[in-house]
C-alpha cells in the first residue's frame, strides 16, 4: 500500500454531511487530499469550522484540518477530481442533477448511499449513469459502521466500478493503516447487497428484542444471505459478490451491531414501538424501511421467493402479529440450503 505522503493529492468532495459521508471525507483528508464536505446545515458547518467535529452525526471525533465544510454546491464540486455522493436515496437524484451541471469533464462520481430510489427501483449507480453518462461511476459498500471508522477501528470496504482505473484510484485515495479498500467489477451486485442487507438488519433487530437465541441469529443471517443473493441474481448480479465484504461481511455487522440504524429500528419495533416512533428515536435515515417496500413489490412482480422480507412487510405495513408471521416462516417451503449449487449436487 502506498504511504499517504507518496500519493498525488487530489481535490475530493463529499456531498452529504451524515456520519458515513463525514467518515469517508475525513479518511481522504487524513491521507493528504484536499477535501470539501458539502452540507445544507449552517450549524453543522459552523461546528466543523470552530470545533473541528461534526457534532450532530459524529460527536467527539476530531476531523482533519484538510477537511473544509461547504454550503454552496458550486463551490463544493467545481474543481473536484472525485465526488462522493452520500445523501439519502430519496434526495439522491435531485442533488446529483444539480451537481452534474457544475462538474469538470474528468470528475468521477462515487455513491456512498445504500438504497434504492423510490418509485423507479433505480440503484444509485444507475442514477449516476443516467445523469452523468460521460463520467466514470463507482460505488462504495461494505461493513462500515461510521463511528468505528471515525474511531480508527480496523475496517474494510469494497469499491465497485466497471472502470479499473477508478477502482485503483479510490483504493489509493482511501486506504490507510485502519481502512482497507478492495476492488470489485460487479457494481450491480455490490450495490444490491448494500441495499438489501438493511431489510435483514431490521429483522434481526426485531428478533433480538424478542429474545432470540444464538441458533436463531445464525439461521436468520444465513437465510437472509440466501434470500438476498436469490433476488440480486434474478436482477443480473454475480452470486459470488455475496460471499465478499459487500455481501456476507456487511450483512453480519449490520445484523449484529446496535450501532446499525436499521437494526435499532427493528429492535424498537420488537419492543412495541410503531414504525413512526422507532424512526423518531433513531434520528437518522434507516434506508431499510423504504427498501423493504420496494423489494416486496419487485419480488411479487418477478415471482421471487422471499419469505423473510415478506414476513417483515406483513409486520410493518400490514400490522400482522409477530407471532403469526414467525409461525408462517417455520412452516414455509423446504428449500435448498445453498443457492446456485444446482439440483444435481
Amino acid at each position: 500500500m502506498t504511504h499517504p505522503s507518496e500519493r498525488s493529492s487530489q481535490s475530493v468532495t463529499v456531498l452529504g454531511g451524515g456520519s458515513f459521508g463525514t467518515a469517508i471525507a475525513n479518511i481522504a483528508a487524513s491521507n493528504g487530499h484536499r477535501v470539501k464536505l458539502w452540507m445544507r446545515s449552517e450549524k453543522q458547518a459552523e461546528d466543523i469550522l470552530t470545533q473541528g467535529e461534526n457534532s450532530r452525526y459524529l460527536p467527539g471525533y476530531k476531523l482533519n484540518a484538510n477537511l473544509k465544510p461547504v454550503l454552496d454546491l458550486n463551490d463544493a464540486v467545481a474543481d473536484a477530481d472525485c465526488v462522493f455522493v452520500a445523501v439519502p436515496s430519496k434526495a439522491f437524484r435531485s442533488v446529483v442533477e444539480q451537481a452534474v451541471l457544475l462538474l469538470q469533464a474528468h470528475t468521477a462520481l462515487v455513491s456512498l448511499t445504500k438504497g434504492i430510489e423510490p418509485g423507479s427501483f433505480r440503484l444509485m449507480s444507475q442514477l449516476l449513469h443516467d445523469l452523468a453518462p460521460a463520467h466514470d461511476i463507482g460505488v462504495i459498500s461494505g461493513p462500515n459502521l461510521a463511528k468505528e471508522i471515525a474511531d480508527h477501528q480496523i475496517s474494510a470496504t469494497v469499491v465497485a466500478s466497471y472502470s479499473q482505473p477508478l477502482r485503483g484510484s479510490i483504493q489509493q485515495m482511501l486506504s490507510s493503516k485502519y481502512f482497507r479498500v478492495y476492488g470489485n467489477p460487479d457494481i450491480y451486485g455490490v450495490e444490491l447487497a448494500g441495499a438489501l442487507k438493511n431489510i435483514y438488519a431490521i429483522i434481526t433487530g426485531l428478533a433480538a428484542a424478542l429474545g432470540m437465541a444464538e441458533n436463531t441469529r445464525a439461521a436468520i443471517i444465513t437465510r437472509s444471505l440466501a434470500e438476498m443473493s436469490r433476488f440480486a441474481v434474478r436482477l443480473g448480479a454475480n452470486p459470488m459478490t455475496f460471499l465478499g465484504l459487500a455481501g456476507v461481511g456487511d450483512l453480519i455487522v449490520t445484523c449484529s451491531s446496535k450501532l446499525s440504524r436499521n437494526y435499532r429500528v427493528g429492535y424498537y419495533i420488537g419492543e412495541g414501538d410503531t414504525l413512526k416512533q422507532a424512526i423518531k428515536r433513531i434520528g437518522e435515515t434507516a434506508e431499510g424501511i423504504n427498501t423493504l417496500r420496494m423489494v416486496h413489490q419487485k419480488a411479487a412482480e418477478m415471482g421471487i421467493y422471499m419469505p423473510l422480507a415478506n414476513g417483515l412487510y406483513a409486520i410493518i405495513y400490514q400490522d400482522k402479529p409477530i407471532a403469526d408471521v414467525a409461525g408462517q416462516l417455520m412452516s414455509g417451503d423446504l428449500a435448498q440450503d445453498v443457492e446456485f449449487m444446482g439440483a444435481g449436487i
